[in-house]
């Protein structure tokens, strides 16, 4: 199919196998050029050689590898994954589910413009909760909400973390995972929300932090809301998690939804005092970490119907204001079809991701160019009418584990 590439599952720990053993990846060219290889064997050395190749994106990288002898020991080695990781940040990749019960699908290379077949471990369902930052990525069952797992779902390498504390079936959980690019040391946030027995405006909230460092997880605010619930959207930056929360039916439309932001170092309290207000009346808001910087992707209500979208907006946070940065152009929020008042949308770097359910079509904002811009089509159809899609995007990088 075009566009459609065969990723071959392995652990990074595989490549030292020897060169005849190593099958790495496979691919069906939309563009049908023979491939010239061009020997530097006799020219670079193996510094410098390991420094271009560093540059290269992670599939052109596995690729490499299966050239000659020489170049599958470089980018196995320990020091090839030193100079990846002083490599800036690979362009995030998405993965889209393609089926509402197993965890399968494909992940968009937006450098090479092209699709991968690969799997992912550790989640069983998509319907799990997941979030990424710096090459890892989180998952966290959706039914106990208790069975939590860390992985590099390039080089597959899975760590199972214990249970954290508090509430084990809430009402609403909001997942979130901060990764340091110089220590590789992560935070993990779940933001708990359970209604109190027999009052429907009044709502349990807790947040629960883990420190990879201590391998611990920690309870660090239980607080009761009135009026207002938590939800499932969440992400960390600079120190900050973020979250909104929603109207249980006191005040006007356009407070509908709100945004929390609580320090993690100064784990200041009651939440009420640092709410944030929305950019005005959303269907529904996604929150993201772009190079440390806020930034919310929401659709935009109709003023006399703000529960039906209208279009889709895109918004940073600079303070307490938010700056409005890019707005969907109509022609492609008509090319989403049927658009529903809510949508799956996740970005890091300068790219952020917009993908409707109903519809495996796939757009790219680039926050830099301020550049709206379809995917290569997605190698899967809809099959019947309420097939859903979602997906979520990953930093691409072979040097991090959990």
């Amino acid at each position: 199919m075009e566009g459609e590439t065969s990723w071959n599952s392995h652990c990074i720990d595989d490549m030292s196998k020897d060169i005849g053993e190593f099958d790495s990846f496979s691919e069906l060219s939309d563009e049908g050029n023979k491939e010239m290889i061009v020997s530097v064997d006799s020219i670079l050395p193996d510094d410098l050689l390991e420094r271009i190749l560093a540059y290269l994106p992670i599939a052109s990288i596995f690729r490499a590898g299966s050239v000659c002898r020489r170049w599958h020991e470089i980018v196995s080695s320990k020091r090839f994954l030193w100079n990846f990781s002083h490599v800036l940040s690979q362009k995030p990749w998405y993965f889209m589910f393609t089926s509402s019960d197993e965890p399968v699908g494909y992940a968009y290379d937006p450098i090479l413009r092209k699709w991968y077949s690969i799997e992912l471990p550790c989640i069983q369902t998509p319907n799990w909760f997941i979030a990424s930052s710096c090459g890892l990525v989180c998952f966290m069952d959706n039914d106990s909400r208790s069975e939590l797992h860390v992985c590099n779902p390039i080089t597959k390498i899975c760590k199972k973390l214990q249970e954290p504390p508090g509430m084990k079936f809430s009402d609403y959980s909001a997942l979130s995972l901060s990764v340091s690019r110089t220590s590789h040391n992560y935070t993990i946030s779940i933001v708990k929300s359970k209604q109190v027995p027999g009052n429907f405006l009044q709502w349990d909230l807790s947040i629960h932090i883990y420190d990879s460092e201590t391998m611990m997880w920690a309870t660090s605010l239980t607080e009761v809301l009135t009026g207002w619930r938590g939800g499932d959207e969440s992400v960390i930056c600079d120190g900050v998690l973020y979250f909104l929360i929603y109207s249980t039916g006191v005040g006007t439309p356009e407070n509908r939804h709100s945004l929390v932001a609580y320090n993690l170092y100064s784990r200041s309290s009651p939440l009420i005092r640092s709410l944030i207000p929305v950019p005005g009346p959303l269907t529904c808001g996604r929150l993201m970490n772009l190079k440390g910087k806020l930034v919310m992707v929401g659709g935009i209500g109709k003023p006399d119907r703000p529960d039906i979208i209208k279009g889709i907006g895109i918004w940073v946070l600079n303070g307490r204001n938010w700056v409005e940065v890019g707005r969907m152009p109509h022609k492609f929020f008509q090319g989403f079809g049927e658009l529903d008042d809510v949508f799956a949308s996740s970005g890091t770097d300068n790219l952020i991701y917009i993908q409707s359910y109903g519809a495996p079509a796939l757009l790219v904002f680039d926050m830099n160019q301020k550049l709206w811009k379809w995917s290569l089509k997605c190698p899967v159809s809809k099959k019947f009418p309420l097939q859903l899609f979602t997906g979520f995007c990953f930093e691409p990088r072979l040097e991090i584990a959990p």
